[in-house]
């Protein structure tokens, strides 16, 4: 069944679809040409007869007209019957009629009674006969062309009544009829040109089928059109059906391939057809399409407040170019993903070194149980009740009401102490609240504690610190409260201004996709140049914003950042932590009450 339906019952591979619009062309164009030549053809020979007609009607008048033939057949016509063939062969009618044939070229001119008897007619044989077409028109006083077949042939002609001297009585009728033979003639010599400009037009057609042909394959790339049935829908399928956005750029700039992914990662709506060069996506994109760009290089960047991995390679069928397509892979999930597993590594450690600190506690204890200090005992026991069973490096960490927030500053305060900073808390800081967006609010946070680290550890002043300010203000309605985030750091500032520095007027430059002035991200895998870009777009999409309060200055203190993130807390729904008199972070029962 296969054979049959791809090579046709007679075993041979179909047409393509090329070919058969190459001979459905010429088909048309030939039909076209031989209609129109016809029909030229056949309006050229109309004109011609009625030429000779026009032609015949006015020799016909003349003849009619002249003073003798009309004396002459009113003088027959007044005969009691009509004079022998030979009396009219040698009559003066016979001669008027037959010199007018001779200097006009007609077929015949024809001279008859008022009861259509022939008085003169080139063939002396039919001299006193009826003419062989009905003369009763021409004899009722009326002029008429025809066109028929008579005793001499086909003919064009006119009859014309011939009047008695002085009268308006009909004695008879005068009929002239040129060859139709003559009129083919005519037409042989004036369908040259409809031949020559037929075969000119067929050509010229030829031509542009020709031409018509080779431009459908180069825009079809050969395909048939079943082929590229199935390749529309096979790309729909695909390009719908994946997570990854795709972007085809085509070889004269436009946008060809704008999926549905694409739009999601990059908050767009549907570009096709529109310039590359003009669409409103990141510049690194653009970048990755340039003449000079290293193809299959991935850059990281952030757009509509994801972090995407973006990579760009030539589109190539045979020889030809076909442009570019461009793969966007969303990773916001997997960071967010490795900074939660980089916080409950932190965490993890942090318990194995408290469970140490227990035991060493718990042997101080017993120690003194042993000896019989059991004052002592009470009073160790009372100031570890006083400090809390896990104790953070983080400084004032009571300031803190929100159990997450705590966890979170925690863990990074044991991660800030591992590369030698100490992680404090400013003394304006009071978060009385919880907070109700925790992916959004410590990817913000987690990027300017990582940033001020990093600063911090490459700052030359001999302390290193990083200061950290939270305070949340509570919102109205239901739109929930808003933190306000400040982190500062002993580090260096931000480059002073210059050709390779920002300075003050220039802070907006760090929130730059790939602005970095790190030599190695805070956390492995993590890309440069994103973090604060990306807390950005996440302030912003909420209505609020990450600025630069201060630059900082060479020698410490280093730069200072701003973040404000509306409706990321609410107010405690269970019953309040611990409060400052005792320092603890509220405990697990205490958290689910």
């Amino acid at each position: 069944m296969a054979s049959v339906t791809g090579r046709g019952l007679t075993g041979r591979p179909p047409l393509r679809f090329s070919t058969q619009t190459l001979l459905l062309q010429l088909g048309v164009v030939a039909l076209v040409v031989l209609l129109t030549s016809a029909v030229h053809g056949w309006l050229t020979y109309d004109r011609l007869g009625r030429e000779a007609e026009n032609q015949a009607l006015t020799l016909a008048r003349t003849v009619a007209s002249d003073p003798d033939v009309r004396a002459q057949v009113q003088q027959i016509s007044a005969l009691p019957g009509t004079p022998p063939a030979a009396e009219l062969l040698a009559g003066p009618l016979m001669a008027a009629a037959e010199g007018a044939r001779t200097r006009t070229g007609a077929l015949f001119v024809v001279i008859t009674d008022e009861t259509g008897l022939r008085l003169a007619h080139p063939d002396a044989e039919r001299l006193g006969e009826r003419v062989s077409t009905d003369p009763s028109e021409a004899l009722a006083g009326k002029e008429v062309t025809t066109r028929n077949t008579g005793t001499l042939g086909p003919s064009a002609g006119a009859k014309v009544p011939v009047f008695a001297p002085g009268s308006e009585t009909v004695v008879g009728e005068v009929s002239v009829g040129y060859s139709t033979e003559t009129i083919g003639q005519s037409l042989a010599r004036d369908v040259v040109p409809i031949v020559l400009t037929a075969a000119g037009a067929l050509l010229v057609g030829l031509l542009a089928s020709f031409l018509l042909r080779r431009r459908l394959q180069r825009l079809t790339l050969g395909l048939e059109p079943e082929e590229i049935s199935t390749l529309v829908h096979d790309q729909v399928a695909v390009l719908q059906g994946v997570d990854d956005g795709v972007i085809g750029v085509a070889a004269d700039g436009r946008i060809s391939v704008f999926n549905a992914a694409a739009q999601r990662l990059l908050d767009q709506p549907d570009l096709t057809g529109t310039p590359w060069a003009g669409a409103p996506v990141p510049d690194r994109l653009h970048a990755l399409t340039r003449a000079d760009a290293a193809e299959g290089d991935a850059v990281e960047l952030v757009a509509g407040g994801r972090v995407l991995v973006a990579s760009a390679r030539k589109a190539l069928h045979g020889r030809e170019d076909l442009g570019w397509v461009v793969m966007l892979r969303d990773r916001t999930e997997l960071q967010q993903l490795t900074r939660q597993l980089d916080a409950v590594g932190t965490m993890s450690t942090a318990l194995r070194a408290q469970r140490h600190e227990f035991a060493n506690q718990l042997h101080t204890i017993a120690g003194f149980m042993s000896i019989g200090q059991h004052q002592q005992a009470r009073d160790y026991l009372a100031r570890l009740a006083a400090t809390g069973p896990l104790k953070f490096p983080v400084d004032q960490a009571e300031l803190l009401q929100d159990p997450y927030l705590q966890a979170f500053l925690g863990a990074k305060g044991v991660e800030a102490d591992e590369r030698g900073v100490t992680l404090r808390l400013g003394p304006e800081t009071l978060v009385r609240g919880q907070v109700t967006e925790p992916q959004e609010v410590t990817t913000v946070l987690g990027n300017l504690i990582d940033n001020a680290v990093n600063a911090a550890v490459a700052g030359s002043a001999p302390e290193r610190w990083v200061e950290v300010e939270v305070l949340d203000a509570p919102g109205t309605g239901a739109d929930g409260g808003t933190l306000h985030i400040v982190v500062g750091d002993s580090g260096d500032g931000l480059p002073a201004a210059g050709p390779d520095g920002i300075g003050a007027d220039g802070a907006e430059a760090v929130f730059t996709e790939g602005f970095t002035t790190s030599e190695r991200p805070a956390r492995a895998g993590a890309g440069h140049g994103l973090g604060l870009a990306l807390a950005r777009q996440l302030a912003r999409r909420r209505g609020g914003d990450v600025r630069v309060l201060d630059p900082g200055s060479p020698g410490g203190p280093g730069a200072v950042f701003m973040a404000t993130l509306p409706g990321t807390t609410a107010p405690h729904q269970g019953r309040p932590a611990e409060t400052a008199a005792n320092g603890t972070i509220p405990s697990e029962r205490d958290n689910d009450a």
